[in-house]
């Protein structure tokens, strides 16, 4: 009986050494992304340590704050925004800066030279089209960075004219999510194809019927399978959102900003019209 009540002791003084342990050594890293050129706050910049789960995403002000564990201080902090180069820095030398501020620079995107040749396309909907709202999955939380999707399968040219969304159920007043369509590089290593951000922004009781999201004018032309996802980029406070799932079909998701991506055996209803090659 004695023995037990020691370990038990032992147990608790060791839950409350690692306790302290973790107080002790992790930093909250704070600072501003300004745009290199025009020195103007970049909104929603996606700040990770890359693969750990540990991320954020900057305010509409470029502001981010990130409590980082010592244990990362090797590993590497991206930030990274649509229409930026990814700036990178080792976790301990962010930490040993004064001056914590970040400077993206902005890509310049050139026209290359087109040739024309004569293509065959044909208008496809791909992805997950359920809408029975009595099955529903969705965002475990609403922390910033957090991203969740469906791979569209196709083998050859797609100009993605709409996305559409099903959603099951909603608790909060108004939604707002950015919209990421990423290239398959290899496997669950994906890249944005993006020139510039995708944001809606919608009421609840316009989330009660389809969403369709018209991306005609932003001439989206992708080459193979490409993955469709909605990313929490702030805060949206008490509540949730919920969609319509497909059985037998898979969600790609991450939880925070540079993080691993991972799968989950139901597909939410997710999908894209599109004018595919044949």
């Amino acid at each position: 009986m004695r023995r037990m009540y020691e370990l038990q002791v032992l147990k608790i003084i060791i839950i409350f050494l690692l306790l302290d342990c973790y107080t002790l050594f992790a930093q909250n890293v704070s600072g501003i992304v300004f745009d290199e050129k025009t020195k103007l706050p970049v909104e929603y910049v996606n700040i990770g340590v890359v693969e750990k789960n540990t991320g954020t995403v900057s305010d509409l002000s470029g502001y981010y704050s990130l409590f980082i564990d010592s244990c990362f201080d090797n590993n590497i902090l991206l930030f990274s925004s649509i229409g930026y180069y990814p700036f990178s820095i080792k976790v301990a030398d962010l930490k040993a800066k004064a001056d914590k501020n970040i400077y993206l620079k902005p890509k310049s995107y050139e026209i290359s030279e087109v040739i024309v040749r004569p293509k065959v396309y044909k208008e496809r909907t791909l992805g997950v089209t359920s809408r029975n709202k009595k099955v529903a999955a969705g965002f475990e939380n609403n922390l910033p960075g957090y991203e969740l999707g469906i791979l569209m399968h196709c083998k050859k040219s797609v100009f993605i004219k709409k996305v559409i969304i099903n959603i099951a159920n909603c608790t909060y007043d108004s939604v707002f999510y950015r919209l990421n369509i990423y290239k398959v590089r290899g496997k669950m290593n994906f890249e944005n194809v993006l020139v510039s951000p995708i944001y809606f922004h919608r009421s609840k009781l316009e989330t009660n019927k389809e969403i369709q999201l018209n991306l005609e004018s932003q001439n989206i032309v992708v080459d193979g399978d490409f993955l469709v996802t909605l990313e929490h980029v702030k805060d949206l406070g008490k509540g949730s959102l919920n969609f319509c799932i497909g059985l037998f079909e898979k969600t790609y998701y991450r939880k925070t900003s540079q993080g691993d991506w991972k799968t989950i055996p139901i597909g939410v209803s997710i999908s894209v019209e599109a004018d595919v090659e044949k």
